[in-house]
């Protein structure tokens, strides 16, 4: 697991209303290299005004490499591309060949982080995917979801992630395109007072890197645990680990995905309330809008953001990036933050939430935990036994 490093500064954005602002600034201010890496990039208002400040970058002469996956993004337009590419952008697709009739857990190893890293001086990190957050069809929008943005000395190990997988990419896809990379120092120099470290998850060195962060705060905790996640269904470890906590007094709250959007995942995850409630384990839902975001605080002074979900698909086979800030200031921003989006827009469940659920409801509950259980085994590997 990555080690922190001190003398950072970093900054809560909170949703794409925050965030893209300073995504645009950003780019509008390179002047030799950038990095850009998502999972969506969609062709809409947010897409067209990210896409449009890469295009002048390249224009100007800035190394512009944008890579997006190829699930993820497998809709963004032909025209579109085209466009990026025609101004200079350098424009790659992460496993592009990802058709339904192929059937090899290798199509499920995808590009889920979301990194933009800007003349090896400033980088964002988050969950935060290139799609406008207002455009959100029965919900209230924006999406709820957090990125940082972050200077200083831990740059330099961003820089050199999304330096790494742009090479290996190219590389594969016999492109020339890793040639073209400029060999440029990061700004290494202390930025700001805070203590900080990145962490990724991949299929070779970093296989358990984020999990094992977020187990080893739980396993520290001594007064409180938040978690928010989208995609909520950890594996046995993960369950024990916040279950001991609440025994030994810690409060344990869980923000969690109230919306239905993946069927199977929703129902599956809801198999475990039973446990976490009697537990002690608070959980709330959320209502207003779409839960997007994957974030955790602990004790006030533990924290972090980034991509990955607390479930199979994160923590077994894509890539993901995460922040881990070790400072109460920041800490006491985001639990904020965390705080007031429970207070106005989600419900607490009680406790004896699960034994009133309808016979039909409980039925279908446990038939996909079964079937989640069971895709688990089939297209994960190596720790999937903790899943299933």
């Amino acid at each position: 697991m990555a080690a922190t490093v001190d003398g950072n500064r970093v900054t809560l954005l909170v949703s794409g209303v925050e965030y893209f602002p300073a995504l645009e600034a950003e780019l509008d201010a390179a002047r030799h290299e950038i990095h850009l890496e998502t999972y969506i990039f969609e062709n809409d208002v947010a897409g067209r005004a990210i896409g449009a400040a890469l295009a002048r970058a390249a224009r100007r002469g800035v190394e512009t490499n944008v890579m997006v996956d190829g699930f993820g993004s497998s809709d963004l337009d032909a025209a579109f591309i085209a466009e990026l590419r025609g101004a200079g952008v350098n424009f790659l697709v992460f496993r592009p060949d990802n058709s339904p009739w192929i059937f090899r857990r290798a199509r499920l190893r995808r590009l889920h982080r979301k990194i933009a890293v800007i003349d090896a001086r400033v980088a964002f990190v988050g969950g935060i995917n290139i799609i406008d957050d207002m455009d959100t069809p029965g919900h209230t929008p924006p999406r709820f979801d957090y990125a940082v943005r972050v200077e200083g000395p831990l740059v330099a190990r961003v820089h050199a992630a999304v330096k790494r997988l742009w090479a290996l990419v190219t590389a594969t896809q016999l492109r020339a395109g890793w040639r073209r990379l400029r060999e440029m120092g990061p700004f290494s120099a202390p930025r700001g007072g805070q203590r900080a470290a990145f962490l990724v998850r991949d299929n070779i060195r970093h296989r358990s890197d984020i999990e094992q962060a977020y187990l080893s705060a739980i396993a520290g905790a001594r007064s409180e645990i938040i978690m928010a996640n989208a995609y909520f269904f950890p594996g046995i470890h993960f369950r024990r680990a916040l279950m001991d906590a609440a025994a030994r007094g810690v409060r344990v709250v869980l923000l969690l995905q109230g919306r239905v959007e993946y069927v199977l995942l929703h129902y599956a995850s809801r198999a475990l309330y039973g446990t976490f409630l009697d537990g002690g384990i608070e959980i709330h839902e959320y209502h207003k809008s779409f839960l997007h975001a994957k974030v955790a605080v602990v004790d006030g002074c533990w924290a972090t953001v980034g991509s990955s979900n607390i479930d199979p698909f994160s923590l077994l086979l894509a890539r993901e990036a995460n922040i881990v800030i070790e400072d109460r200031t920041f800490a006491g921003q985001l639990r904020e933050s965390l705080v007031t989006a429970m207070a106005e827009g989600s419900r607490k469940l009680e406790p004896k939430y699960w034994q009133r659920q309808p016979f039909p409801v409980r039925v279908i509950t446990w038939l996909s935990y079964g079937l989640a259980r069971l895709l688990t085994g089939l297209f994960a590997y190596g720790r999937a036994d903790e899943f299933t």
